[in-house]
């Protein structure tokens, strides 16, 4: 008689887990970068970042030495949508803060952030990563963005956050004022902790001003109509991800972030005789792509960083044909080395440089996966032409991804 090997499972919601969390999306990402402000220019200028808020190190309580050490002490908070921030950007000397000039001079990535649904998988989440002897980098909670939060590192040294409860900016443009800041949290705090309602009520008991933080403002004063909707770019960014990084063994890393992180393998790519790993974590095709450093020079990309590209959705083919003209005649680094075998499930994309040398894909669509869990056999995927057309016939799952909450400007 066969034995079976029981695992533990874990309650969330009502429903039993292998792991203590679910992962819903790539809430944000970040880069560390050597000219900050060329990075502003390029991602709040060109592509539509709206910066949130501003953090100088050297004017934090508590951080004076830290910066001492740091050639340009900003971090910088933006977002494409309604969460505080999507994105951030701080200086490349920022890592000797956290201690990261210990791992790959290549990660260039300051944090992969992914939300769960609750308050109590964060927590609980540090307690499991205790148990399987993965590196806690910190618990509590972040300011500003007000996101609870649990930091480790993957097997190749990328800090990975699992977070709850980001701050959301609304209709008034405003973010949190720092007077409320004392709501942080740099240690795991107690559960359970006050809603977010009663925080701000009680913060204008003690007076303090909400309407105070930093109003958010484009930093393009151009005009294009999208889609009826006047903007400064002829495109707006949707969605953040697909992550796609190069690491020193894909099986390794696979290992984690499938049993340890809960990923759910989509599909394998082999490449030039390299094996490639899509990983997702809803009905995306996926979020997450892992390749071998190996592959990073046969493709000719830049070998300084251990990033292979990183998604940028638009709202629809249209924008990004649009997007593509545009930022040609900003004079944006194009390249064509990410093929198309690379990118399963996203059929038209194109490929920018940053200033900083990250790759990044801009795209319109990506594969859905089923109630079955499979993804669209590649035989069945659309052919790219080399000369894109005006217009496409839809797929059976295009616009089936999550509409874009709120106006688009």
């Amino acid at each position: 008689m066969d034995t079976i090997q029981r695992t533990s499972t874990y309650d969330i919601g009502g429903i039993r887990y292998p792991q203590p969390f679910k992962i819903r999306r790539l809430g944000h990402f970040g880069f560390n970068v050597p000219d900050l402000d060329a990075g502003l220019d390029f991602y709040a200028g060109l592509l539509g970042f709206r910066i949130t808020d501003t953090r100088d190190f050297s004017k934090i309580a508590g951080r004076e030495e830290m910066a001492k050490r740091m050639q340009d002490t900003r971090i910088v908070f933006m977002s494409h949508n309604t969460d505080h921030h999507a994105f951030l950007l701080a200086h490349k000397s920022m890592g000797a803060i956290f201690g990261d000039d210990a791992v790959s001079k290549d990660v260039t990535v300051n944090q992969i952030t992914w939300q769960v649904g609750t308050m109590e998988e964060v927590f609980a989440a540090a307690d499991y990563f205790r148990d399987k002897q993965v590196e806690i980098r910190r618990v509590g909670r972040d300011m500003p963005g007000s996101n609870w939060h649990t930091y480790i590192r993957d097997p190749d040294g990328h800090t990975v956050e699992l977070y709850y409860g980001m701050e959301q900016i609304g209709w008034d443009g405003r973010s949190k004022p720092e007077a409320m800041y004392y709501r942080a949290f740099r240690e795991r705090p107690e559960l359970p902790q006050i809603s977010e309602e009663t925080e701000v009520r009680e913060a204008i008991a003690k007076g303090v001003d909400i309407n105070a933080g930093n109003t958010i403002r484009d930093r393009s004063d151009e005009e294009y109509v999208v889609a009826g909707v006047k903007l400064p770019r002829p495109f707006k960014i949707v969605n953040i991800g697909p992550m796609s990084l190069f690491v020193a063994d894909v099986g390794a890393s696979e290992a984690f972030y499938t049993k340890t992180m809960g990923f759910v393998r989509t599909e394998v790519v082999t490449y030039k005789g390299h094996r490639c790993v899509y990983l997702r974590n809803g009905s995306e095709h996926h979020s997450l792509s892992l390749m071998p450093k190996a592959l990073r020079a046969e493709l000719g990309l830049n070998p300084n960083t251990s990033v292979a590209s990183m998604g940028l959705q638009v709202g629809s083919y249209r924008q990004l044909r649009d997007a593509v003209a545009f930022l040609k005649k900003k004079g944006v680094q194009f390249t064509e080395a990410i093929p198309a075998d690379l990118h399963p499930g996203v059929d038209y994309a194109a490929h920018i440089v940053d200033p900083a040398g990250h790759t990044l894909m801009l795209y319109y669509y990506m594969e859905r996966v089923g109630w079955d869990g499979q993804p669209r056999p590649a035989a069945q995927r659309r052919p790219v032409a080399k000369e894109w057309p005006e217009s496409l016939e839809p797929m059976s799952d295009t616009y089936a991804d999550p509409v874009f909450m709120g106006p688009i400007g």
